[in-house]
């Protein structure tokens, strides 16, 4: 075949269907947004974190997280203060980098996740790069820090660190970025730190 009939057998081809390519799997489509009232139901019963501060407090606030953020660092650390008047729920997600997800799964993993959080984020913030981490991260981890991914995603949640908290009225409020104590004590309902 001479070369000037090549291009339109090609586009005859593929015209019909014939001709194929390498391409990536289609995207599942995207799951629904969040109601904001219902933010906190859905964490609770979808997300994957670990607790730590009062069990039994009634203000459980939920904290979404890439491992790789000095921000989310930050906002760790001003949460300590409060930890005897609320619950913290931290939930690592994965959209920084490739260190994010074996990170998270570290933390998610240790036998004392709010130990391995804190190691953690003190390396982070020394700029020492967090926790060494393997990559080979067990599926059923990888689903889930992948389901909190999802989750920012369907919260409307842009960048980390992503809170979300009860409202006055009983609904949820959300916001992003690191915090002082003060202000997280105020966002989260306490009045003060």
């Amino acid at each position: 075949m001479k070369r000037r009939h090549v291009l339109p057998a090609m586009a005859a081809l593929a015209a019909m269907g014939v001709l194929t390519a390498c391409s990536r799997e289609p995207e599942a489509p995207p799951a629904p947004p969040i109601d904001r009232s219902q933010a906190l139901q859905v964490l609770a019963a979808e997300g994957k974190g670990f607790t730590v501060g009062a069990l039994m407090a009634a203000n459980t606030v939920y904290v979404l997280f890439d491992p790789q953020c000095p921000h989310c660092a930050h906002l760790w650390e001003a949460s300590q203060p409060l930890l005897k008047q609320a619950r913290f729920v931290w939930l690592p997600v994965s959209i920084l980098n490739a260190k994010s997800l074996p990170q998270g799964a570290a933390i998610l993993g240790a036998s004392d996740p709010a130990a391995a959080m804190a190691a953690h984020e003190t390396s982070l913030l020394a700029g020492q790069g967090g926790t060494s981490a393997s990559a080979s991260v067990p599926a059923e981890v990888k689903a889930a820090i992948e389901n909190n991914t999802r989750l920012l995603t369907r919260l409307g949640g842009e960048a980390v660190p992503f809170i979300v908290a009860r409202d006055p009225q009983g609904g949820a409020r959300t916001a992003g970025g690191a915090m002082a104590t003060p202000q997280l004590a105020s966002f989260i309902g306490l009045g003060g730190g």
